[in-house]
């Protein structure tokens, strides 16, 4: 039989001793939770937290829940005050492992097993061995009509632990590193909804002919033009079977890539043989999407800004090449703000599935201010989504870097 591991491969230094294996029920009280009756009134809108499952899992820290309960309620039911600070709630059914530590004192329904720390072990410690613990009560749930982990079975885990002071250690390393996500992860909030509401202000509402905000030094009103005026639709490939993709020297831009990205990703192509008769992408060509499984996502549009020749279409997608001079950035930005969403949606036809007409998509006004205008707006827009996409890379390269931490420091 191979010896058990106990000891991790990464270590804070002066630290030399083997770890303990301990079952989860010495480590903590572990308890669930129950729910008043709904049908009493005086149960509920109280000042005591009372959580749901489907509340955990996007954040460390329990600060309130969505619904309270009352004094009576809490004493009708099998729910019960935890303490603050020493619990970590922990999702038991339904999305079993998800876990928060509880801010303030509180109480859960019935679909919790939390982990009310002894003395000797360090919250900090315990909440970031999330996924071995969550790893053993996936393994071990059971149920007919969804699994579910009791807490009998849960305290019966063999955690790995150190003493407290290196337990402190591990425990504040990942606090720092989760900071520093959650800081960034509120940045890229804060930023994207800066983007919404000058988005709302810096393009004219719907009858209006002029922006909320504007730069200094322009002004005349803005031009509303229809797509159609202004440039022509083409569609994407077609006459191709299976077997034509995945080979060639040229490429093809995805679905998805118009679907999810503003502006086109030049490396998300894929490989197709070069074909004279199929229409090319060209720098300023805006994309769209044909169909979609709900009308709100129909008409997805992208501005492609590579130069390379021999770059494709996906079938399921037209392209729209403006006639005029116009600017990529404003262009991709006009396309995706509130209004011309809607009126985007509003042309989404289907029943299980909704698919738009390119030719009805032609007949959208939109709202143009003069070129230079249209530049300065662009840029600001670009320099927005710089940043924000700034903190995104921040956030993916310090989870990983936190995942590659897990893997060495616990056992």
């Amino acid at each position: 039989m191979a010896k058990i591991k106990t000891q991790p491969e990464l270590r804070f230094a002066g630290f030399t001793e083997d770890w303990e294996e301990i079952k989860l029920s010495e480590i903590a009280d572990i308890i669930g939770g129950g729910t008043p009756s709904t049908a009493i009134a005086e149960y509920w809108n109280g000042n005591i937290d009372w959580y749901s499952p489907t509340e955990i899992g996007e954040k460390v820290y329990a600060n309130g829940s969505v619904k309270k309960i009352t004094q009576l309620g809490l004493e009708s039911s099998s729910a019960k005050i935890l303490p603050a600070n020493r619990t970590i709630l922990f999702t038991s059914r339904a999305g079993i492992g998800d876990m928060a530590i509880l801010a303030k004192e509180g109480a859960t329904n019935q679909g919790f097993q939390s982990l009310v720390l002894k003395k000797g072990f360090h919250t900090y410690f315990i909440y970031s061995a999330n996924e071995i613990i969550k790893k053993y009560a996936l393994s071990k749930a059971s149920g007919s009509t969804f699994l579910e982990i009791s807490s009998k079975v849960l305290g019966n885990m063999d955690l790995l632990v150190p003493e407290f002071s290196e337990q402190k250690l591990i425990g504040n390393f990942f606090e720092n590193i989760d900071n520093l996500i959650t800081e960034h992860q509120q940045k890229h909030s804060k930023l994207k909804a800066l983007k919404q509401a000058m988005l709302d202000k810096m393009f004219p509402k719907h009858g209006q002919v002029v922006p909320e905000i504007r730069f200094k030094g322009f002004k005349g009103d803005w031009e509303n033009p229809t797509l159609g005026n202004i440039g022509d639709p083409f569609t994407g490939l077609s006459g191709k079977t299976k077997n034509d993709f995945g080979h060639g020297e040229g490429r093809y831009i995805t679905y998805m890539n118009v679907f999810s990205n503003l502006i086109s990703d030049l490396n998300m192509l894929e490989k197709i043989e070069i074909d004279s008769s199929q229409n090319q992408v060209i720098s300023g060509d805006v994309l769209f999407t044909v169909s979609s499984e709900t009308a709100a996502e129909v008409g997805m549009s992208s501005v492609w800004t590579g130069n390379e020749k021999n770059v494709y279409l996906n079938s399921f997608c037209f392209g729209y090449r403006p006639k005029i001079k116009l600017d990529n950035y404003f262009l991709a930005n006009l396309l995706r703000t509130k209004a011309l969403r809607l009126q985007m949606t509003l042309l989404a036809q289907g029943i299980s599935r909704y698919n738009i007409s390119k030719n009805k998509v032609m007949n959208l006004k939109i709202s143009l201010p003069e070129f230079d205008e249209q530049v300065v707006i662009g840029e600001y827009f670009k320099n927005v989504d710089l940043l924000i996409n700034q903190h995104s890379q921040q956030i993916t390269k310090l989870t990983n870097l936190k995942k590659a931490f897990l893997a060495k420091m616990f056992i």
